[in-house]
């Protein structure tokens, strides 16, 4: 079964700044096979989403409704709901993922 793979707002702006944020310091090639590559990653979601493993995160405070997936050091936060897959979050894993889980995920 094929899910549909859906991203919010939150994460295409993600995607957006990351790619400005590496075409910028690094270079425009790099930018756009980080991309590439982490779009890839996005699109396998659409076989086997349940693959990914819960955020410790999340899972430490009793939530098991997200997982991730990674393209080092990328994170990939989305959820399963019926047959889509909802994209929240695509950030460096070396950030403070406590304080962003919880900013956009759950409203604190």
């Amino acid at each position: 079964m094929r899910f549909e793979v859906l991203l919010t707002e939150d994460a295409n702006r993600d995607l957006e700044d990351l790619y400005t944020y590496v075409a910028e310091h690094d270079a425009p090639g790099k930018a756009e096979d980080l991309l590439d590559r982490i779009e890839g990653v996005i699109e396998s979601l659409s076989n086997h989403p349940e693959r990914g493993a819960h955020p410790k995160e999340l899972s430490a405070l009793g939530i098991r409704d997200y997982r991730q997936r990674f393209y080092k050091p990328y994170r990939i936060i989305y959820r399963v709901i019926g047959k889509r897959v909802y994209i929240y979050l695509i950030a460096d894993g070396r950030r403070d993922f406590q304080s962003l889980l919880a900013r956009r995920l759950l409203g604190s």
